[in-house]
């Protein structure tokens, strides 16, 4: 009677499972390091003088480190103002993104009312838009309101909604048991009364992750300020990052250490509320506390 032969350490079970996590993390690994290779170069361009730039073969890590180029980049323009400008607009658009697209997601997640579907559809079917093709009759619109060089064509369109972020909300409202809905009709509450003190606590995650998105479009946006705004006490960080851009020479330390600067507070943003993008990213979880 012949014996069972003892498997290789190759074709055992935990062999198997440690070598597909070594190649996973491998794989992650490696993908990290091409993703934040762009931001390294940045960062160490950040820090270079002119000449080391300049350099050929070019260098990873500085031979010097500048740390003044922020602060002289800083004050070769009034950033200080841009940097205001850009915080109100994002605040302000922000807000309204949030206020008003959870407001007409819980209508389509929790509302009965003829033709709701059909309505939603065509809601969704605006994302198949390019903005391109709007950007000339949003320009002749505002332009025959008078709102040329304000911030109003930046901001309003933001309380207008989004088809994005009303499918992201509705989805994950739909997730919330209707017993709530109807426990608090039975107790007097009107629906905006429901919105605010239940949908809106229920759907913080969610919130979020439209905050989020909203407040890093809005800070990063460029073709925005460059249609509208005209007077440089009304320019964002976007625009007052193309005064170091010439048509001779460009200075890039100076321009890398102000992107640096402005990639700095949505990197914070995310990294303090990753929990809840994370979260609110997964309409599944609606019912979580």
């Amino acid at each position: 009677m012949k014996t069972a032969l003892a498997p290789r350490f190759y074709e055992t079970k935990r062999f198997k499972e440690k070598a597909k996590g070594t190649a996973v993390t491998f794989l992650l690994l490696l993908g990290s390091i091409v993703v934040l290779a762009p931001l390294w170069w940045m960062i160490s361009t950040s820090l270079k003088s002119p000449e080391e730039i300049a350099q050929y073969p070019p260098t990873l890590i500085p031979n010097d480190f500048h740390f003044s180029n922020y602060m002289e980049a800083w004050q070769t323009a009034p950033f200080t103002r841009w940097a205001f400008n850009t915080f109100f607009i994002a605040a302000c658009g922000t807000l309204g993104s949030v206020l008003v697209n959870s407001l007409v997601a819980y209508s389509f997640a929790k509302i009965r009312f003829k033709g709701r579907n059909a309505l939603f559809v065509l809601v969704l079917s605006t994302m198949l838009i390019p903005g391109f093709v709007t950007m000339v009759p949003q320009y002749i619109l505002f332009s025959k309101l008078g709102w040329l060089n304000t911030y109003l064509p930046l901001i309003v369109p933001a309380f207008l909604g989004s088809a994005f972020f009303i499918f992201l909300l509705r989805q994950f409202m739909m997730t919330i048991p209707n017993e709530l809905i109807e426990a608090a009709y039975l107790d007097g509450a009107n629906h905006l009364q429901i919105w605010w003190h239940i949908m809106i606590p229920l759907t913080k995650p969610a919130l979020i992750t439209v905050a989020i998105f909203s407040f890093n479009g809005a800070w990063n946006d460029l073709l925005g300020p460059l249609l509208y705004i005209n007077d440089e006490n009304l320019y964002t960080l976007q625009i007052g990052l193309q005064t170091f851009k010439g048509t001779v020479q460009t200075q890039w330390h100076y321009l890398m250490a102000m992107s640096v600067t402005v990639l700095l507070p949505v990197v914070l943003l995310f990294f303090f509320f990753q929990r809840y993008f994370i979260e609110g990213s997964n309409i599944s979880s609606g019912t979580k506390g």
